[in-house]
């Protein structure tokens, strides 16, 4: 126990260093108006380097990863119906199918799956 304790209060100080290390090291020196441009062949910039970024980009990789995630869990479902009781598997797997039914029909009915608005 105390070796566990000992254990944890090392992790802890290496990671306070370790902590204050990467602070010490990423301190911004001087800052202007020059350094924080783009640079274009020593000119001006015509105009601002930033763009907007749509939302639905945003939208559709949230819904993407949460289908991806949702796959990924049901996948494995396929090879274990053997080793499981059939009526714990049915129930499973068509509760998360209704989940992701559900969230399809949510995602459609607020709109988050047409492109143009």
């Amino acid at each position: 126990m105390l070796l566990m304790f000992f254990m944890s209060m090392l992790i802890l100080i290496i990671t306070m260093i370790l902590f204050f290390i990467s602070i010490f090291m990423n301190m911004k020196s001087f800052n202007s108006r020059e350094k924080n441009s783009p640079f274009e062949c020593g000119f001006d910039p015509i105009k601002s380097s930033r763009m907007n970024f749509s939302l639905q980009f945003f939208m559709f990789a949230m819904i993407f990863l949460i289908f991806d995630i949702e796959i990924s869990i049901l996948l494995p479902m396929s090879l274990c119906w053997k080793y499981s009781n059939m009526i714990n598997w049915m129930i499973s797997s068509m509760s998360s199918i209704i989940i992701i039914i559900l969230g399809l029909y949510y995602e459609w009915n607020f709109g988050l799956l047409n492109w143009m608005k």
